[in-house]
This record gives C-alpha cells, sequence and structure tokens, in this order.
C-alpha cells in the first residue's frame, strides 16, 4: 500500500488532503516529516516549481514540476534528479502549505 493512498483518495473526491512525507529528496522546500496540505488542482494552472503529488512509474511521490511540454509534466526532486514524464492524469494534487515540524 502506498504512503499517499488516503490523501490519492481524499483528493480525488475533491478534498484536501494532508500529508509527512519521509526522506530527504525534497529538502529545503519539504523537509523529513514536515506536514504538507493538498488541493485538487487542475493541469492548466499547474506552473514549474509547484509540488505536487504525482505517481511516476507506479510509485507515488511529492515531488517539483520541473517541465511542461504539450500537456506533459517532467517531475523530480529538489537535489536535481529527475523521475521522468507523466501526463495530467498522473498528478493527484498541490502542495498549498508546508509546516515544519
Amino acid at each position: 500500500m502506498s504512503w499517499a493512498k488516503y490523501a490519492i483518495e481524499s483528493l480525488r473526491n475533491g478534498q484536501t488532503a494532508h500529508v509527512r512525507p519521509r526522506g530527504h529528496s525534497m529538502k529545503g522546500k519539504v523537509d523529513d516529516g514536515d506536514l504538507v496540505t493538498l488541493e485538487p488542482c487542475q493541469p492548466d494552472k499547474l506552473s514549474i516549481g509547484d509540488i505536487v503529488l504525482v505517481r511516476v512509474r507506479g510509485r507515488d511521490y511529492l515531488h517539483l514540476i520541473k517541465a511542461i511540454d504539450n500537456g506533459r509534466f517532467l517531475i523530480g526532486n529538489n537535489r536535481g534528479g529527475t523521475n521522468g514524464w507523466v501526463g495530467h492524469n498522473c498528478i493527484y494534487g498541490i502542495a498549498t502549505k508546508i509546516e515544519s515540524r
């Protein structure tokens, strides 16, 4: 089961969700254990630099949009890495608030 399962369900139902992601791939933007508020989002409102809850190649991430090209989004972390390109259907929500531990 994905760490983001309940957040994804809430976002798909148009509701706000909260997660406390673990790890250091987003250090400086989202630190280990921060409380992140997520809202459902519209693909045409997404921008480079937005932090999104997304599924890439079967794995869920709270990562950055690094590039946008014809409705596709390049997803990556805050340490220079990329995960790959996804369509808007793989993006579940956008981070609207990040609260430090």
